[in-house]
């Protein structure tokens, strides 16, 4: 990871949004800028002081497990819709993740060994891992759909707007 993406002050973001980790996907481009952002309050609330801490970083590992679980439900109906030929491993990784948040959230509420500074890292760089090399073969897979004229703009509107519904 170059230093331009990930930050070791205190005092700033520990993952910043570059135009690399673009899909192309204007909805879900906008909801890994939001991956982002919980990430950061992650890892800033890991210095705020314990009683801070423990309110914030805990609220904050809620809304992120919520929202990775949204996320992903939106991405893999994407996949799905388009016919995604990797889209049972890409689910697989889906899950996997999901599996482990929800094993640190467990660890951090019963108490055991957990550090939340290496939670907020180790998602960061699952975050940039998964964004910047597998969410990268559906966005070929997409362009490519899209140049030989078998996806369109119209229809991955219309794919949006068939979740909000």
């Amino acid at each position: 990871m170059s230093e331009s993406n990930v930050v070791n002050d205190k005092n700033v973001e520990i993952i910043i949004w570059e135009e690399k980790y673009a899909t192309g996907v204007k909805v879900i481009d906008s909801q890994h800028q939001h991956l982002f952002d919980m990430t950061n309050q992650l890892y800033l609330a890991c210095f705020a002081g314990d009683d801070v801490l423990n309110k914030v970083f805990q609220d904050t590992m809620h809304q992120t497990v919520e929202y990775v679980r949204f996320h992903f439900n939106y991405e893999l109906k994407l996949l799905s819709k388009i016919d995604f030929p990797d889209y049972k491993n890409h689910k697989k990784m889906h899950d996997n993740l999901v599996r482990d948040i929800l094993k640190a959230v467990e660890d951090y509420k019963e108490d055991k060994k957990f550090t939340p500074n290496n939670f907020a890292r180790t998602l960061r760089d699952w975050i940039l891992g998964h964004i910047g090399v597998y969410d990268k073969i559906y966005t070929g897979f997409i362009h490519e759909q899209k140049r030989r004229g078998v996806l369109t703009e119209k229809m991955l509107k219309e794919i949006e707007s068939s979740f909000s519904t």
